[in-house]
């Protein structure tokens, strides 16, 4: 009798589980009209992003079908985020929240695409990495928030890719990368504009590669490498940086080097065109051009070429 008892227990439980996960989707969608208490199905979306990332399954990907803003949502699984040709999808967190927060596992991909992210009332991030395989950002416009619009803050590493991305209007920084392990960050045909003090700030453990973009109007720094721990490497190709502060920035702290490299680098009109204070070092492939910006400072050849 108890052997049966708990084989007639197993069973249920296993049918439980098979059931909850049959009923999970690998494609939902969001509706302004929605519900999060439907299935999330093309015919009866959910509200949220939040509330279609329960019954989305791991690997799966959220659509859209009509403008709208979806709220914040923390991603703790694989997963796609489409908001569909155009940013017809948006995210407007609260004072202190971040709009999209991922906190995923060591073997998961996210994709965050076509989204506009905005943080005007006091949000903290935009788009706010802390752990996983790999981030993708791409074709969003994140804007307005108090602390960074893409926070890179990952404690175990990991790579992220943004592109055809704009973050603009942001207290602190465009983007921020401060690594626990070291992270290596793709940066294509971006911009990071008018931020309060950095557009682009790559400090520890970071590896940040920058093609086809501009950090341009920012109250301190287009591109700034500061290291404070392990490796902080910025390289930095066929884009410009103008009207800011300093236009591109190297230095370090304690025993830690930071490094630049350039090449096809375009500065107008910064205060300071490049910049290589203590522990940094820019290094210039002799075809970058700096005009109307204030004198290069330290290191030899990155000057106006």
């Amino acid at each position: 009798m108890r052997k049966f008892n708990v084989l007639t227990l197993f069973a249920v439980v296993f049918f439980a589980a098979t059931l909850m996960n049959a009923q999970l989707a690998t494609r939902t969608w969001v509706a302004g009209l929605g519900d999060d208490a439907n299935p999330c199905s093309r015919s009866f979306p959910c509200k949220t992003f939040a509330g279609a990332i329960s019954k989305t399954t791991a690997g799966g990907e959220i659509s859209v079908v009509d403008p709208g803003s979806y709220g914040p949502v923390t991603i703790t699984k694989a997963i796609t985020i489409d908001g569909g040709a155009g940013q017809v999808a948006g995210v407007l967190p609260g004072s202190g929240v971040n709009g999209i927060s991922v906190q995923a596992g060591s073997k998961d991909v996210v994709i965050i695409r076509n989204l506009r992210i905005n943080g005007t009332g006091g949000a903290k991030n935009g788009v706010q990495f802390v752990s996983g395989k790999a981030l993708h950002v791409e074709h969003c416009s994140i804007f307005g928030f108090s602390n960074a619009g893409i926070d890179i803050e990952p404690g175990g590493g990991g790579e992220v890719f943004v592109e055809d991305t704009i973050s603009a209007e942001n207290n602190f920084a465009g983007l921020f990368v401060q690594a626990g392990s070291l992270t290596q960050v793709d940066v294509y045909r971006s911009r990071f504009m008018a931020n309060g003090i950095h557009g682009l700030w790559a400090s520890s453990n970071s590896i940040v590669s920058v093609t086809d973009s501009d950090a341009s109007g920012n109250a301190g720094e287009g591109f700034i490498v500061l290291a404070n721990a392990g490796t902080a490497e910025l390289n930095l190709s066929d884009s410009s940086a103008n009207n800011n502060g300093t236009g591109v920035q190297a230095g370090g702290s304690g025993s830690f080097t930071a490094t630049v490299r350039v090449t096809g680098v375009s500065l107008n009109n910064n205060g300071t065109g490049f910049s290589a204070q203590a522990n940094g070092t820019i290094a210039s492939f002799g075809d970058n051009y700096n005009s109307g910006s204030g004198t290069p400072t330290g290191g030899a050849g990155i000057g106006p070429e």
